[in-house]
C-alpha cells in the first residue's frame, strides 16, 4: 500500500509501546499507507499489535524519522531520552496522560531537546492491550501538543501533522496546565468511577439485576487497568488531590443535608441535595458536543430493538437509508429481556423525519 499524498507524516515512524494506545497510532498509520515500526518490552504484546496490522517489528537498521513513546508515565521519561539518544535525527515525542513531569526528566537529562515534544491524545477505552486498538481511537478527539521551551518549532509542526493524520484536533497547552486539567476531566472521573463501582462488590445479586443504562455510564471506565492507573495518578498526584478535596467538600455538603433530614426530620436540607443536581446540570451542559465546541442538544428518538442477531444492525441501515446523520447512539438491555431500547440522537430538525422513516419501516418508535 502506498501512503496516502494527502498525509503530512512520513515513516518510517517507530512505536514504541505496543498497547492501546500505541497500536491504535501503528494502525491508523499502516492503514494509511505510511511504514510503521513497532517495539514492545513484551513479545507477545508485540506479536498481538502485529497481528492486528500495527506494523512490522523493529530492526537494528531501521531508522525512523519521528518515534512515539507510548508508554505509562513512569517508565516514560527513561524511553524518551533513549530514543532521542539511539535516533538522533529522528523528532521524539510521548502519548501518556501526565506530562510536566516527563519534561523535566528529559529536559534534565538531555542536553539539545528540541527533537522532543510531550503530547497527549485525549482518546482511550476502559479495554487494554493491541487487542482493543481502532484505528479510528483519535477521529474527532483534542490532541494535546504541550511543547517545552527548548522544542523546535519544525519538530512541534511533525507532531501536529501526526495529530491531524491520525483524524485528532491538535490543543496547544504548556505541561502543566494540561496536568491540570486532565485531572478534572480525566483522572478524577476515573476515581469516581470506581469508588461507585466497589460499592457493588457486595450487593446483593437482586438489586444488581434492576441495573440500569445510568449505572452503567457511571461505571464503564471502572474496568480499566489499576497498575496502569496507579503510575498515572501517582504521576500526577499533586492535581487529582486538589480535584478530589473539592469533590469531598461538595460530598459533606449534600451529606449535611441528608442528616438534617434523617436525624431532625428537616426536609430543608433536601435543598442542599437539589443544589448539588443542579449545579451538576450547569456542569454536564457545559460538556462538548460530538465535535467540540459549544454544546449541542440533540432530539432523542428511542426505538424498541428484538433481543436478536442483526436487529441493531438493520436499525441502523434503516437509518441511514433515512438520510439523517446518527449523532450518537445509546443502547439499553437487560439480559433475559425480550427487547432493548435503542436512543438515537439527532439534529431536532431530523427528528420527525427519522421518526416518521423507521415508523414505515415496521420499528416500534416509543413514545
Amino acid at each position: 500500500m502506498s501512503a496516502d499524498a494527502s498525509l503530512s507524516t512520513r515513516g518510517p515512524v517507530l512505536v514504541v509501546g505496543a498497547g492501546l494506545v500505541g497500536t491504535s497510532i501503528g494502525l491508523s498509520l499502516a492503514t494509511r499507507g505510511v511504514e510503521v515500526l513497532l517495539s514492545d518490552s513484551s513479545p507477545t504484546t508485540l506479536a498481538l499489535a502485529r497481528e492486528v496490522g500495527a506494523g512490522r517489528a523493529l530492526t537494528p537498521q531501521d531508522v525512523p524519522t519521528l518515534v512515539v513513546v507510548s508508554a505509562p508515565p513512569d517508565v516514560c521519561a527513561r524511553l524518551v531520552i533513549e530514543q532521542l539518544a539511539a535516533y538522533p535525527g529522528a523528532i521524539v515525542t510521548d502519548v501518556a496522560s501526565v506530562k510536566a513531569s516527563i519534561a523535566r526528566s528529559v529536559l534534565g537529562a538531555v542536553e539539545d531537546a528540541t527533537r522532543y515534544v510531550g503530547s497527549h491524545p485525549m482518546a482511550g477505552s476502559e479495554r487494554s492491550g493491541p487487542t482493543a486498538a481502532r484505528a479510528d481511537l483519535f477521529a474527532g478527539r483534542p490532541w494535546v501538543i504541550a511543547a517545552t521551551e527548548r522544542s523546535a518549532p519544525a519538530a512541534v509542526r511533525a507532531v501536529r501533522h501526526l495529530a491531524v493524520d491520525l483524524g485528532a484536533t491538535p490543543v496547544e497547552m504548556d505541561a502543566t496546565g494540561h496536568d491540570d486539567a486532565v485531572a478534572l476531566v480525566s483522572h478524577m472521573p476515573q476515581i469516581v468511577a470506581s469508588l461507585v463501582a466497589a460499592r457493588l462488590r457486595d450487593a446483593p445479586e437482586a438489586a444488581l439485576a434492576l441495573s440500569g443504562q445510568g449505572l452503567r455510564d457511571v461505571t464503564r471506565i471502572a474496568a480499566s487497568d489499576p497498575q496502569l492507573w496507579a503510575a498515572i495518578l501517582g504521576a500526577n498526584a499533586t492535581h487529582v488531590r486538589a480535584v478530589l478535596a473539592a469533590v469531598r467538600g461538595d460530598l459533606d455538603v449534600v451529606l449535611a443535608g441528608f442528616d438534617r433530614v434523617v436525624d431532625g426530620g428537616d426536609h430543608g436540607g433536601l435543598a442542599k441535595v437539589a443544589q448539588a443536581i443542579e449545579a451538576g446540570n450547569a456542569g454536564v451542559a457545559r460538556i462538548p458536543g460530538k465535535h467540540g465546541g459549544a454544546h449541542r442538544e440533540y432530539a432523542v428518538v428511542a426505538v424498541l430493538v428484538p433481543d436478536a442477531p442483526g436487529e441493531l444492525a438493520r436499525l441502523l441501515a434503516d437509518v441511514g437509508r433515512a438520510g439523517v446523520n446518527l449523532e450518537d447512539l445509546r443502547m439499553e438491555h437487560v439480559a433475559g429481556h425480550p427487547v432493548g431500547l435503542a436512543e438515537l440522537s439527532v439534529l431536532p430538525k431530523a427528528r420527525e423525519q427519522l421518526e416518521s422513516a423507521l415508523d414505515a419501516a415496521g420499528w416500534k418508535v416509543a413514545g
